[in-house]
């Protein structure tokens, strides 16, 4: 929802900067703006400011305003392709608004807008083949990454084509200090990327302490990062570089703050580079943490709602840190939680052990294993529900939300489902 909300807010206060009108011209640059100040905002995106995780409730949102603010660019960019491309016909059909012309230069500058222009087609065409490999994962993660590098160049060329071929008349209007603004923001931020700082304010330096494979497709590891660790909340993540070369991955803490810099990370073998871990990590191992990130604040539900955990999978990572940090801070004063975990298989599984022996000294959690293997498949008419308020913090697979909140839909009651969503790119 806020997504949809900052996306419809962008881009109402762009077309409010614009001079409304209808011709072949006005058709061409609202399309170019529209493109090159969403592509601005999508580079500013891509360097995680801090500032923005709190109205946009976390990193996991913002990144999904990244992927939104960046289809909506393609999108625009090929609509003002297809218009130029169609010149005759809108300009027979609309007509031609001489005002809206691109400059006349003449020396230097007359050979750069020629450059420029042709920057715009080639540019289009790797901007849109960058999109289309994101959305699809086609391509894996280790090299994705580098091809995902050269949007900068790609956004800085585009700039180019944007600064030389807009109407000269924009620069002395709102329409064109609004696109100015927020092309320097995109070019700070791509200079940024290019010279690998996004981040680096945040970033720190460790080493693994212990890697442990507590089941089949789950490994833990611990890693030492010292007195430097500025402290997390329990429900925040990291990015994580045990490989350069692989980059960083985003993987939530399973350990409460303590102080002494030693931070655990549950790890499930999802994909080619997880299924690595075990076999590749190793004690001693340096390692580089970005972070902590993310808006899960698990203290942060309504006062007087009734407080409902729901953890699929490895999903119960924040929640064991949450569990951690309250036996940590006994002095604090804590809501009773009602907590559901569903194993795939709950005789085996480490986490079962973990939370038994967490919750038998908290006498406030109130927990539920639905062992899938059993055929205790949680939905929503099972969540012991009592109270017209209710706060449900949920972490796991997206199949079970969505049927989570399916049926949730048919209770009348005020209710707030908390989600963080691991999808970046």
């Amino acid at each position: 929802m806020r997504v949809s909300v900052a996306l419809f807010l962008l881009l109402a206060v762009q077309l409010s900067f614009w001079t409304p009108g209808l011709s072949y011209e006005q058709l061409l640059t609202l399309s170019g703006y529209l493109a090159i100040n969403f592509m601005s905002i999508t580079m500013v995106l891509a360097t995680r400011p801090g500032w923005l995780e709190s109205p946009l409730a976390g990193l996991d949102k913002m990144y999904q305003l990244h992927k939104w603010t960046g289809i909506l660019a393609v999108i625009f960019a090929l609509a003002h392709w297809l218009i130029e491309m169609a010149d005759d016909a809108l300009e027979a059909l609309f007509g031609n608004d001489r005002s809206l012309k691109e400059a006349n230069f003449s020396g230097l500058l007359d050979s750069l807008q020629d450059g420029a222009e042709d920057l715009g087609e080639p540019g289009l065409y790797l901007l849109v083949f960058l999109v289309v490999i994101t959305l699809i994962r086609w391509v894996p993660f280790g090299y994705w990454r580098y091809l995902h590098r050269v949007m900068p160049l790609i956004y800085l060329a585009l700039v180019a084509h944007a600064v030389l071929l807009a109407p000269l008349q924009w620069w002395q209007q709102p329409t064109g200090w609004l696109m100015a603004l927020l092309m320097v923001a995109g070019v700070t931020a791509s200079l940024q990327s290019l010279t690998g700082k996004i981040g680096s304010s945040r970033r720190y330096k460790g080493l693994v302490q212990a890697v442990k494979q507590t089941s089949a497709n789950i490994t833990e590891v611990v890693c030492d990062m010292g007195r430097q660790w500025p402290g997390h909340r329990a429900g925040q993540f990291a990015l994580v570089t045990f490989d350069r070369i692989e980059g960083a991955h985003p993987f939530s803490l399973s350990c409460a703050d303590n102080a002494s810099g030693q931070l655990s990370f549950q790890i499930k073998a999802l994909g080619d580079y997880t299924r690595k871990i075990p076999q590749q990590l190793r004690s001693g191992q340096a390692v580089t943490l970005e972070g902590p990130y993310g808006r899960f604040n698990l203290d942060g539900g309504r006062k007087n709602a009734q407080q409902i955990w729901v953890a699929g999978g490895i999903g119960i990572t924040p929640f064991l840190a949450a569990l951690e940090n309250r036996l940590i801070n006994t002095e604090q004063a804590h809501p009773a939680v009602t907590l559901y975990y569903c194993s795939a298989g709950a005789a085996s599984d480490p986490m079962v052990m973990r939370l038994l022996k967490l919750t038998e000294q908290l006498p406030d959690i109130s927990l539920h294993i639905h062992d899938s293997l059993q055929g205790q498949r949680l939905t929503a008419n099972q969540l012991q529900i009592h109270a017209h308020r209710v706060d449900i913090w949920f972490c796991g697979p997206e199949g079970l939300a969505k049927a989570l909140r399916s049926g949730l839909k048919q209770r009348s009651m005020s209710l707030r489902f908390h989600q963080e969503i691991f999808e970046f790119r």
